[in-house]
């Protein structure tokens, strides 16, 4: 039951790392289209807050996977390859 119970995590926090990935595209895409210089700006801090988050999010997934066999698993692998981590 705690492998479901640590898989489950872990594909929640892949999840979360895709939201966050698309979050964060969608805001550069937006970066210094404004003619206001405070849009510009809220969509900076918005921009390296989603990047921050991500880095935050891998952190604890690299904590969480499976230790014993040293390399990431094909799942986990092509989940990261998607988000281009």
């Amino acid at each position: 039951m705690t492998d479901d119970y640590d898989r489950g995590r872990r594909d929640g926090l892949r999840l979360a790392l895709a939201v966050l990935a698309a979050e964060e595209t969608k805001w550069a895409a937006t970066l210094g289209e404004s003619r206001s210089g405070r849009t510009n700006a809220v969509r900076q801090v918005r921009h390296k807050t989603l990047q921050v988050a991500q880095r935050r999010v891998q952190t604890v997934l690299n904590r969480l996977s499976p230790k014993d066999d040293g390399a990431l698993d094909a799942e986990m692998a092509s989940a990261l390859d998607k988000l281009g981590l």
